[in-house]
């Protein structure tokens, strides 16, 4: 039993009033790629929306929701942004290219805090979304919700603790989902996705590492944004689980990418660059800081990464509507609708290109 009982799965407050009215959603890291898409998916379903996050929320939608700028590592930003909320949804988190402590501290210091303030005020649920790197490097495919967990480098160490924590707050209570999401895209979408569109937006081929044959999963966010949505809304004696999620349709990541390619209509092609070399200059770049490609990227890009998406099919109804060129293509053109807007801008989130570093000279070449 939780220590302060949760309120109706069912209800908010106004519900048991006797009035009829949608749940109240707080969204960790509103303001980043996965927050917004949310945001926009649950103000159309006409819910009240507060985002919490330390970045601005600078989108058009501003007007239309509660803006909480804050830390979810502080009890008091967490406090104000949960007043009155019914559901969580926690996509907040810092990405890979952050720094060893920050990663830890947000990932899984700040989840921490964010349960534990949700379990105080009696939230209906938290869904997290965790990622598919809590996996590691696997040697088998395609990847079940039960299969062992050894996450690569400090996002994949903190992702698998962070999955723990949620257990453990399971079992004082609190209705925990956990979605673990394929590479997703879409719009608002850049980070390692924006050097695949401006080498093809340029007119360049573009690299892979090894053969390009493998088979890479990768998910479109309006899908994902499906199942957190089921995942929010569903039976919670059902949902208090793990789930997979990942488009169903998927070929190799060479014909995948090269959807893009030929999208842009340059006549250009997919490069397939031997890995084995490849891997150790990205390793020798990487500690120089002249890579903008991490670890646990470019040591899988090579190999099959694909999930079951059987058991959130079953249980969440989930049914994808796109597949990954379709998903890839979407991306492109909203890409290219905005390209402008960000232009000279880099960094380490999903909202900005990241910088290319030496490969910016090595585009030159293709």
């Amino acid at each position: 039993m939780s220590e302060i009982e949760p309120r109706d799965t069912n209800t908010n407050a106004d519900e048991r009033n006797g009035k009829t009215a949608p749940a109240r959603y707080l969204v960790t890291g509103g303001a980043g790629f996965l927050g917004i898409n949310l945001i926009r998916y649950l103000l159309d379903r006409g819910h009240p929306v507060v985002s919490l996050d330390i970045a601005s929320f600078d989108y058009p939608e501003r007007d239309r929701i509660v803006e909480i700028g804050g830390d979810i590592r502080k009890r008091d930003d967490v406090e104000r942004a949960m007043e009155g909320v019914d559901v969580v949804v926690h996509t907040a988190a810092a990405l890979p290219l952050y720094t060893p402590e920050d990663i830890y501290t947000t990932d899984i210091d700040g989840l921490r805090m964010v349960l534990q303030v949700a379990l105080e005020h009696g939230v209906q649920r938290v869904v997290h979304i965790s990622s598919t790197a809590v996996y590691g490097i696997p040697d088998h495919h395609p990847l079940y919700e039960d299969d062992k967990l050894d996450g690569v480098g400090p996002y994949g160490e903190a992702k698998v603790e962070a999955e723990r924590i949620c257990q453990e707050y399971r079992e004082r209570g609190l209705c925990v989902p956990i979605i673990r999401p394929k590479s997703f895209i879409g719009p608002e979408r850049l980070g390692v996705f924006a050097l695949l569109y401006d080498w093809a937006k340029d007119g360049k081929n573009f690299p892979v590492l090894g053969s390009g044959k493998n088979r890479y999963q990768l998910l479109d966010v309006e899908d994902l944004c499906d199942a957190i949505y089921a995942a929010a809304t569903g039976d919670c004696a059902a949902v208090n689980d793990v789930f997979n999620v990942g488009a169903k349709e998927f070929t190799t990541l060479k014909e995948d990418y090269q959807a893009v390619l030929n999208y842009a209509g340059h006549g250009r092609k997919i490069v397939s660059l031997p890995a084995a070399p490849a891997i150790w200059t990205l390793r020798l770049l990487e500690k120089m800081h002249l890579s903008p490609l991490y670890r646990w990227v470019y040591e899988t890009v090579t190999e099959d990464s694909f999930v079951s998406i059987e058991k959130a099919e079953r249980v969440l109804g989930f049914a994808p509507k796109y597949s990954n060129k379709q998903a890839l293509v979407r991306n492109y053109q909203w890409y290219i609708d905005h390209v402008n807007e960000f232009t000279g801008q880099s960094g380490v989130s999903h909202r900005v290109p990241w910088k290319q570093g030496i490969l910016g000279l090595a585009k030159l070449f293709f």
